[in-house]
């Protein structure tokens, strides 16, 4: 058996790209807030204060956090067959609304647990199935997964505000349109001594399913070999076609429960509050953790940090609450650049090393 360091050594060396990127993009947003006469020290130490420096910020960071994980899962699961699936936010919107109509389908006195299952799986076959949509538009149409998923994503926003805003309104909302306000046996509770609702633990759980499905399973080898090699993936008899759209149906339901928890643990019910952009901000925890479920976790929480800060920027420095977005764009923008310059270094790599091997690997 090799020693734990020689085994921990590939996971810390894939770090490494993810780190530079946080590095370079964090020095970019100190210039960018020296530009605008803003003390750089002091506002880099509010975002650390408003992410880690206490247990409320702690608190707010883990609440955030619990949604990011789902939402990584959606971009991450399907990455390993070779997709880029950025249409998570539309599979959560739909994932909360199908969660909310559960109740209004069956009588109030169902039990809470059988309630929460049914809510749960409404939530995850309506994120599923959306998302498995652009996996079949994919293999059966040829049309591109990235547009697609996003496109999808802007239909399931304007079903999920027509809905909301029109035929499952509750009459009651007023300045704030929404659905029936769910029973009270099927509000999720927060964990003990925290203010934190049971999504966290959930999403946690989801993240470590997803490695054990991915490292040890039958399925997520056949999905990591479809993900490398399509080409000898249908070569070698494996049905590509249903592998993406598995893929995608598991990405896809993480999507939707994190919608179904944000309805039954935070809002109540479903409302326009439910699109805070969580889904969007999943792309950005999934390629931070380089769609690695374990680390997802870590990444989830730190991106959830850099969000729940903007609101002690803007009480502190008079900052816009979004300038953390300028943080988390530099980032991305910085882990796209990372992945292209390892790529061409690897590359450049396997043709010094052998020059004819080199250009038979280019050409595969």
């Amino acid at each position: 058996m090799l020693p734990i360091s020689r085994r921990l050594l590939p996971g810390l060396l894939s770090a490494v790209p993810t780190l530079c990127a946080l590095l370079s993009a964090l020095a970019m947003f100190m210039l960018f807030l020296l530009v605008q006469g803003q003390p750089v020290l002091e506002a880099c130490a509010l975002v650390f204060e408003g992410a880690f420096g206490s247990s409320f910020a702690w608190q707010n960071t883990l609440q955030r956090a619990a949604p990011l994980m789902f939402t990584a899962l959606c971009v991450a699961l399907p990455a390993r067959t070779g997709l880029v699936i950025i249409g998570g936010e539309g599979a959560l919107a739909l994932g909360g609304l199908a969660a909310a109509i559960v109740p209004l389908a069956f009588p109030a006195a169902m039990p809470g647990l059988p309630g929460l299952v049914l809510m749960g799986v409404a939530g995850a076959l309506a994120g599923g199935l959306w998302i498995g949509l652009a996996g079949w538009l994919r293999q059966a149409r040829g049309i591109n997964e990235t547009i697609g998923s996003l496109l999808l994503a802007y239909i399931a926003l304007a079903v999920f505000r027509h809905l909301v805003e029109g035929p499952l309104r509750d009459p009651a909302s007023l300045n704030k349109p929404s659905t029936l306000p769910l029973p009270d046996h099927l509000l999720i509770g927060t964990l003990p001594g925290l203010d934190v609702h049971w999504g966290l633990v959930w999403g946690v759980l989801a993240c470590v399913a997803a490695h054990l499905l991915v490292r040890y399973s039958t399925l997520g080898f056949t999905m990591s070999v479809t993900g490398g090699n399509v080409r000898a993936a249908k070569l070698v008899g494996l049905p590509v076609g249903r592998i993406v759209f598995i893929a995608c149906l598991l990405g896809g339901a993480a999507a939707g429960l994190a919608g179904m928890f944000e309805v039954a643990a935070v809002h109540g019910n479903a409302n326009t509050a439910l699109l805070a952009g969580y889904g969007y901000s999943g792309i950005l925890v999934a390629f931070a953790a380089r769609q690695n479920p374990l680390a997802v976790i870590v990444c989830a929480i730190f991106i959830g940090g850099i969000e729940s800060s903007g609101s002690l920027l803007q009480r502190r420095l008079d900052l816009p609450d979004a300038t953390t977005l300028v943080l988390q764009g530099l980032l991305f923008t910085n882990l796209l650049a990372c992945e292209a310059f390892t790529g061409r270094l690897a590359q450049w790599r396997l043709r010094l090393a052998s020059p004819t091997t080199g250009a038979q690997h280019a050409r595969i």
